[in-house]
């Protein structure tokens, strides 16, 4: 581990102790869509592992708290999907992550739906960054309509369509898996 940890600055390590908590429970909400099936990785190694890959990215600046908690959730979600494909994932089951995002996490998620969840993310983000971290902070950031809208300097109904524009888009990239 020491060669991955050589990027990281004395600043990078300074700060996470300071940040430790709030990883914490955003990682706790990541792996809480993240059902049975298996699944062997914990709140603490998604923390660690989503910080050094932060920490990795020398040319990274975060212009706010905030903008670099949305930065650690995307980092975090990234080491699920590298997670999942480890473990050879293939199947996927639409229905359920068509419930999640409708629903904003009322199903659990298998580690295999979250690559479906990912690749329609990715779609997402060639169309609209800005729908992708509105989802980001909403779904696996559990941040509200109000505290995106401060994140991202827009307004409160801003976020809210944009809100309803991502799910739509999710709910529409992920129904057709549903049939086959």
């Amino acid at each position: 581990m020491a060669e991955e940890d050589r990027g990281a600055s004395p600043e990078t390590d300074a700060l996470f102790p300071l940040v430790y908590e709030e990883l914490k429970r955003i990682a706790h909400r990541h792996l809480r869509y993240v059902g049975g099936g298996g699944a062997t990785i914990r709140t603490t190694e998604l923390v660690h592992e989503a910080f050094l890959k932060l920490a990795r990215d020398s040319d990274a600046v975060w212009d706010s708290q905030a903008h670099f908690f949305g930065a650690a959730s995307r980092a975090m979600r990234q080491v699920l999907v590298d997670f999942a494909r480890r473990r050879g994932a293939a199947k996927r089951d639409a229905a359920s992550i068509v419930s999640v995002v409708d629903g904003v996490g009322s199903l659990e998620l298998e580690l295999e739906q979250i690559l479906a969840l990912d690749a329609a993310l990715r779609r997402l983000d060639a169309l609209s960054p800005r729908l992708r971290q509105v989802v980001e902070l909403r779904f696996f950031g559990g941040l509200s309509e109000q505290e995106i809208a401060e994140i991202m300097g827009v307004s409160s109904r801003t976020v809210e369509r944009d809100w309803l524009k991502a799910r739509m888009f999710l709910l529409q990239e992920l129904e057709p898996a549903r049939g086959g």
